[in-house]
């Protein structure tokens, strides 16, 4: 059974930062793509990241230059570092795993 656990969440202001973690349990990051999203309440999931099994690293375009996707095999944790956050207000950040998902963890970026 894959689980997957997010933290790292909270209430910051416009230009900090966080540091969002996914824990796995069931199945190794290091050997399939791990999937960060994030989706706002009343809208769509939206992709944010990507780290594929090799280490190859994809963004959306709007984070491209602010987050960094990275993961620890020894952990078994994919990171997301997210600087100099938009005032975007209330998301709910997830992690994928081969369409596995954990519970969320809720980000709010105030002005």
């Amino acid at each position: 059974q894959v689980q997957l656990v997010e933290s790292g969440g909270g209430l910051v202001q416009a230009g900090d930062s966080l540091r969002l973690s996914c824990k796995a349990s069931g199945r190794s990051v290091s050997s399939e793509g791990v999937t960060w999203y994030r989706q706002a309440p009343g809208k769509e999931r939206v992709f944010v990241a990507v780290i594929g099994h090799l280490g190859t690293t994809l963004y959306g375009d709007s984070v491209k230059c602010q987050f960094t996707i990275s993961r620890d095999n020894a952990t078994n944790t994919v990171y997301l570092q997210m600087n100099n956050l938009k005032p975007e207000g209330a998301a709910i950040s997830y992690c994928d795993l081969n369409m596995c998902w954990g519970q969320g963890t809720q980000v709010t970026v105030s002005s």
